[in-house]
């Protein structure tokens, strides 16, 4: 287990801001980096739970000044825009094809001893970010 002093932590949230509630069934994947110009090493990752939440993030490792999550949310939309016509058949040939930010990464700096939340405001055609508490 790593010591938090030497460390960052990483948690984060996908909230679904077209329906007004959390996403599930999300994958993030976690990908750290000793320095700028430094390659990406995978972490590995979770999925997001009814709540939108991802429970167990890996650590980055002691040494790490960047962490990138990486947020598949093309099947998510997909699945979302389908549910939304078969409510709404009028709507059906409104040209939305697919998911138009089919995946987001989120790249941002970290020092160690500190926590990092960073949720994603997700909609079909848009996100932000920003750190949590």
């Amino acid at each position: 287990m790593s010591d938090t002093r030497t460390t960052a932590s990483v948690s984060t949230h996908v909230l679904d801001t077209s329906a007004g509630r959390p996403a599930a069934g999300i994958a993030v994947r976690v990908f750290a980096r000793p320095g700028r110009d430094a390659d990406w090493r995978a972490l590995g990752g979770a999925v997001t739970d009814a709540d939108g939440r991802c429970a167990n993030l890996p650590a980055p490792p002691e040494g790490t000044t960047h962490v990138r999550l990486d947020f598949a949310v093309g099947a998510y939309v997909e699945k979302m825009q389908a549910d939304a016509q078969q409510d709404a058949p009028a709507n059906r040939d409104s040209g939305a094809v697919g998911a138009f930010f089919p995946e987001v990464a989120i790249t941002f700096a970290v020092e160690p001893g500190e926590h990092y939340h960073v949720p994603l405001l997700l909609s079909p055609f848009g996100y932000s970010v920003y750190r949590g508490s």
